[in-house]
């Protein structure tokens, strides 16, 4: 089982790295409303709709460039042309969508482009939204258009504009958006793009910054294992290569890094860390390489110690001094490789404990600013109250994802620590 996870969890890193490749994510990662702005803020993941009894609006973008909303154009006389786009969509949430906003581009050279709106909804009304002329580039939010505010008498546009005005309870049904667009020049053209951002999106959910989750979850996966395995592969074997060089040749190199240990065990690993994440550098080489130098001489390189000692004074190391082998021969070919069975079990499930310190630096907020990562999601939920405000999701999706990886590789440790170790297997 443990072994099914570590793949399931590689399998989910290179897809990540392969659908996403790392310049890509870092620019969705650190973009703001430019690159999400069909996302909508702080949304729950789609699913939930699945298990609740309340349902809630699901966010949708559609365009005329890629026919997502159907556009037909018109050419008139006197170079003029018109432009008819509509969409029409099924609302059945039980809650009101966040926001509504359609986006507008435009060609032309000097007579600018007249666009009028009109929104019509289940139960047989036609609201008229705006009349303006456009420019190439322009933006229209239904919530802050004081003109519909003052012509629907309320604050609250996306509530008039889903409600029933008599009794204020949400309409269900056929909703339409019907654009009609005017140019005046031959080679004029304008085209919409209508956000619907509402309470549930996708298969993560959003943030405060209207980022899918689904971005630091995926590429969360391939730094977390990546950090976690060299991390601990290069503390183990640098370990067990001082261990044995200081056990071997004896006298004052291994009192030195018996001295070593004693004083490196005592220092506060997690502080002097977090001091180097503030003072120095919180990319993850730098905290990756401070891990791995104060992760070696620790209570490892004690038990390697006791090993080393026992396996020293073996008959097949005399043979081997008999023979002539040097003393780096005897280091690196007869005393590590019988630390092996005793290597393999503890790397594994030292990766879970690599992999949790990532996340507790980036909790703290000295995680790598440029990569997103499990950490940095909770990180981001904290900061923004996501527990007090209901976000749990937030929280939850990127815990969920640290626990099963510390359990798959604690499984996959366990059961490697009985196949290298016999005195450990049953009876």
């Amino acid at each position: 089982m443990g072994l099914v996870v570590i793949l399931a969890l590689v399998g989910v890193a290179i897809y990540a790295m392969v659908t996403i490749p790392y310049q890509e994510a870092i620019r969705l990662w650190r973009g703001g409303e430019d690159v999400w702005y069909r996302n909508p803020k702080f949304a729950a993941p789609a699913w939930i709709n699945l298990f609740s009894s309340k349902k809630y609006a699901e966010s949708f973008a559609v365009m005329t460039a890629d026919g997502s909303m159907p556009k037909e154009v018109t050419s008139n006389d006197q170079n003029t042309s018109t432009t008819d786009a509509s969409y029409t969509f099924s609302f059945k949430a039980d809650t009101l969508p966040q926001d509504m906003i359609l986006y507008i581009t435009s060609k032309y050279q000097e007579k600018q482009p007249f666009l009028s709106a009109e929104w019509h909804t289940p139960d047989g009304r036609t609201i008229r939204l705006t009349n303006m002329v456009i420019n190439k580039k322009q933006t229209y939010r239904f919530a802050q258009d004081e003109k519909l505010k003052t012509k629907l008498k309320t604050d609250d546009v996306i509530a008039a504009l889903f409600t029933d005005p008599g009794t204020g309870q949400i309409i269900k049904g056929d909703y339409q958006l019907k654009l009609l667009g005017t140019a005046f020049e031959p080679q004029s053209s304008i085209d919409m793009e209508f956000v619907f951002l509402g309470q549930v999106y996708g298969l993560a959910g959003t943030d405060q910054a209207r980022r899918d989750l689904m971005l630091p979850l995926l590429w969360g996966t391939p730094v977390a294992l990546a950090f976690g395995l060299i991390a601990s592969l290069g503390t183990a074997v640098l370990t067990m290569v001082i261990a044995a060089l200081g056990t071997w040749y004896g006298g004052w190199l291994d009192q030195l890094i018996q001295r070593i240990t004693e004083i490196n065990i005592v220092l506060p690993f997690l502080s002097i860390l977090i001091m180097v994440g503030t003072f120095y550098s919180r990319s993850i080489w730098v905290i990756l390489g401070a891990t791995i130098l104060l992760s070696i001489f620790t209570g490892s390189i004690i038990t390697y110690r006791s090993t080393f000692m026992q396996v020293r004074e073996s008959m097949y190391i005399e043979a081997a001094r008999a023979y002539g082998a040097s003393s780096p021969r005897i280091v690196f070919i007869y005393l590590i490789p019988r630390m092996i069975p005793l290597l393999i079990p503890g790397l594994v499930s030292a990766v879970p404990v690599f992999v949790f310190l990532e996340a507790s630096l980036a909790v703290l907020g000295l995680g790598d600013p440029v990569l997103p990562t499990w950490g940095k999601i909770i990180q981001d939920a904290s900061s923004n109250g996501a527990l007090y405000r209901g976000y749990y999701y937030w929280i939850l999706e990127p815990a969920t994802l640290l626990m099963i990886t510390g359990l798959g590789f604690a499984m996959f440790g366990f059961a490697l620590d009985r196949v290298f170790n016999p005195k450990l297997r049953e009876i």
